[in-house]
């Protein structure tokens, strides 16, 4: 059904690529962050609920095919249908059916609540294609609820001290993520503007977030003083936030998990709240399609196939040109376009 190439996952039988790596006639992609959304295709089809994120992501006047989660698109002998990937609005995985034959891309995608994405639905399938950026056995994260309880303590003491937090996430899907869960009651929201730019279209979306401020427009250090600032990880070495004075710098990615990831961007604190699938609820995952066959991607492939294969399964690991947040802890623009 599929077939890895030089611009990334091809269907042949569609004519199509998933989340190509260069620019390609057709593209079907699986959500709009940089390392699945790539600039320069003839045509994309993604679903509705992401056409906005992807467009603002994409070249002006790209043509953008849009699809309802669960609609019937027909391409080449092949029948198409988005699923929920609950990565970020409109995440999707693909399902692909040709021949009797079934078979799923997931994109990225996890399994905890969130309330600013439609939740991950596991689709039934032959060959399963699964990312694994968290692909050990010591990421397990923590509640959501006690992970927004550490946000808000940490933010209402820097408060009570006269400090503005800085709060580092991706500037499409975590930072919104964050918002969603912090306590607005404890101060002002301020917003990178990269980070409003994309909650604009959260909300658009239909997304209920709190109220938030374009940092740039305050007109001094006091303004944002006993705030929280909510903005993408390469801010935090900009000359853009040292208009905080004196401020504690918060970081939240699966990353943190690992002591080592927040010594090596000398944070204040670190949160575990990430976008991706952890090791028990990628194995549920791969368990709830059935499948037989998994190819698993974008991460650490090695030990999930190991797993897969010792309990009998046909897996194997196929290559990707992107680190996906493995990056959020060593990238200074998150994605080149935005």
């Amino acid at each position: 059904m599929l077939t890895l190439t030089s611009s990334g996952l091809y269907c042949q039988a569609g004519d199509f690529f998933i989340d190509p790596w260069e620019p390609v006639d057709r593209a079907v992609i699986t959500h709009a962050h940089g390392d699945h959304a790539t600039w320069g295709s003839r045509a994309y089809l993604t679903s509705r609920t992401g056409l906005g994120v992807l467009r603002a992501r994409l070249e002006p006047g790209a043509c953008i095919q849009a699809a309802e989660y669960g609609e019937q698109v027909v391409l080449g002998s092949t029948t198409i249908r988005l699923h929920p990937a609950g990565h970020i609005l409109g995440s999707s995985q693909v399902r692909i059916e040709h021949a009797g034959e079934i078979w799923v891309v997931s994109g990225d995608y996890k399994t905890d609540p969130d309330p600013t994405c439609t939740p991950f639905e596991p689709v039934r399938c032959h060959t399963f294609v699964t990312e694994s950026t968290f692909g050990l056995p010591i990421y397990r994260w923590p509640s959501q609820e006690q992970v927004f309880s550490e946000i808000n303590s940490w933010w209402r003491a820097n408060a009570a001290a006269g400090k503005t937090s800085l709060l580092l996430g991706y500037a499409l899907g975590k930072a919104q993520r964050l918002l969603a869960g912090l306590d607005a009651g404890i101060g002002p929201i301020l917003t990178h503007g990269a980070v409003e730019r994309m909650t604009s279209l959260y909300r658009e979306g239909g997304v209920e977030l709190p109220a938030t401020h374009y940092a740039g427009a305050a007109d001094s250090r006091a303004d944002a003083t006993g705030a929280i600032v909510i903005a993408p990880p390469y801010a935090d070495a900009s000359i853009w936030s040292r208009r905080f004075g004196d401020h504690s710098t918060g970081f939240a990615s699966g990353w943190m998990m690992v002591r080592g990831a927040r010594r090596q961007r000398s944070l204040d604190r670190g949160f575990a709240l990430s976008d991706h699938v952890d090791w028990p609820g990628l194995l549920a995952a791969i368990e709830a399609t059935g499948a037989g066959e998994v190819w698993v991607t974008h991460g650490y492939t090695g030990p999930v196939v190991r797993w897969l294969k010792e309990r009998g399964l046909d897996a194997r690991a196929i290559a990707t040109r992107f680190e996906g947040e493995r990056a959020e802890v060593t990238e200074t623009s998150e994605d080149p376009h935005l």
